[in-house]
């Protein structure tokens, strides 16, 4: 059973459009996944079914419906498949197609997105920017526990600014989640974290960093190796700035870390 994508603007709404196309469907043994509006002006459909001639047939049928057209029909991409269920889409940088725009009323849309990147096999490098007490670390928690995957903080600011240099026994397994805080990681002065990290940078498996541009400084990493970048705000105006993260660099101690103190282990 393979999945599409199906989504139409309405040309002329009349009544029972439909379920014309619902029947239509229904003839062609198409099953209906998902339905809902999208964006108040389209209507998304997740259909599924056995073979692509079932598929074919359909779309040359409503090809040439006056009622409705067409906007898209393919595999179902993450951004269609959280359209679907939220009714909208994510908003998505024209000029930057791997950065994806969220604001802190849409956590939940957010805490989905992440659960379906988590899902997926293999290494992915993401990159969470946004201002302190946004909700960046709650939300990768969540979607980690949305995603049925352990999540471990190789650095962090959650209670106490900390840097791990040392991982034990499965926390090496690809099914877990690193999260790391790069202006933590970028002002540890211990070489064993600077070590775990790139020894866990090479892992294939999910790898979440906030404050990006801050981690990538001096270092051997680029923006261009992260494979999705996240933009969190309180509201769609707001500036993402570094400057309250270098007021409390300013006030670092001798370990390296900030002035409300931090450890190793």
């Amino acid at each position: 059973m393979k999945e599409w994508y199906f989504e139409y603007e309405i040309q002329v709404n009349r009544p029972g459009l439909l379920g014309d196309i619902s029947s239509l469907l229904g003839m062609l043994r198409v099953n209906i996944v998902t339905i809902n509006g999208v964006d108040q002006v389209r209507r998304g459909m997740l259909l599924r079914a056995e073979k692509e001639e079932q598929i074919e047939r359909f779309m040359n049928i409503v090809s040439i419906m006056e009622m409705i057209k067409v906007t898209k029909f393919r595999p179902p991409t993450t951004r269609d498949r959280l359209a679907i269920r939220h009714g909208r889409y994510i908003q998505r940088e024209a000029d930057e197609k791997k950065t994806f725009r969220f604001v802190r009323d849409e956590l939940g849309i957010l805490v989905d997105f992440m659960a379906e990147i988590f899902k997926k096999e293999g290494h992915k490098l993401i990159g969470i920017r946004g201002m302190p007490r946004v909700g960046k670390t709650e939300s990768i928690v969540a979607g980690s526990v949305c995603a049925n995957k352990k999540w471990l903080f190789v650095s962090s600011t959650m209670i106490k600014q900390t840097a791990r240099n040392r991982l034990h026994g499965d926390e090496y397994g690809n099914q877990n989640i690193f999260v790391l805080d790069g202006a933590v990681t970028r002002r540890s002065n211990d070489e064993r974290h600077h070590q775990l990290v790139r020894e866990i940078m090479k892992l294939p498996t999910i790898k979440v960093v906030e404050h990006p541009d801050i981690f990538v400084q001096h270092s051997e990493y680029t923006i261009d190796d992260f494979d999705y970048m996240i933009e969190l705000r309180h509201h769609p105006d707001e500036e993402i700035t570094y400057e309250l993260l270098e007021r409390e660099n300013s006030f670092q101690g001798s370990d390296g870390f900030g002035g409300f103190g931090g450890f190793n282990f």
